[in-house]
């Protein structure tokens, strides 16, 4: 198997094992407004979705959140990043292999700048991405659209159709494939026949991903 020319990484749920956390903040503040929804629930109705695309949901059912509510949960989120963030098993390894083989890198995430920044600081990742760092805020529109990928590639000095994206969520993984590339989806958050339904091709664990990058694992 021919090595991919970039590795395009979603970061949560890929990199960092931040989905919990994050819902538990969303749930707590969405409660105080009036709206009882679970960490759970707020996971399977608002997974991979950038900000843009949340709003019009919340604010049906709680109104509106106020000018300064997105910065403020940044800043909630990134302060509780920075104490418990712990990366995904195999996340790190993974990383370290792709590195030593000398492909370049890119994160590519739905999560806003401030947050996307305090997650990659807290588990000390900044050396692998050289500042190929993509938020929604940075792109003329998120995920499901392809242009977060479009940049990551171009970031790396590679044709989509040579990069390989690694993803969690549905919404994600249609956007990897329509930049055109090839999609290898994690099967933690969503459900293997899902992804496979948009295209990707689902794998277990982070420590699988060598393999199917047609590189040795760090430390081989």
């Amino acid at each position: 198997m021919r090595p991919p020319a970039a590795v395009l990484f979603d970061c949560d749920g890929v990199l960092a094992d931040s989905e919990h956390l994050i819902n538990a903040i969303l749930a707590e503040d969405l409660a105080a407004r009036g709206w009882r929804i679970s960490p759970e629930q707020a996971r399977e109705t608002f997974l991979g979705m950038a900000v843009p695309d949340m709003l019009p949901v919340l604010e049906a059912r709680v109104g509106p959140l106020g000018p300064g509510w997105v910065a403020e949960m940044a800043e909630r989120i990134s302060r509780r990043m920075e104490a418990e963030l712990r990366p995904i098993p195999g996340a790190l390894s993974a990383l370290a292999a792709v590195q030593a083989a000398g492909i370049p890198m890119a994160c590519a995430s739905n999560a806003g700048r401030v947050e996307l920044l305090s997650k990659i600081r807290a588990l000390g990742l900044w050396h692998h991405f050289e500042g190929r760092l993509f938020s929604w805020q940075d792109v003329p529109r998120p995920k499901p659209h392809p242009d977060i990928y479009l940049a990551a590639a171009a970031a790396c000095g590679a044709r989509p159709e040579d990069c390989v994206v690694v993803e969690d969520s549905l919404l994600g993984a249609r956007a990897g494939i329509a930049a055109g590339c090839r999609v290898l989806g994690l099967a933690r958050e969503t459900a293997p026949s899902v992804l496979a339904a948009v295209g990707a091709e689902p794998f277990d664990t982070m420590a699988a991903l060598p393999a199917l990058l047609g590189i040795a694992a760090d430390g081989d």
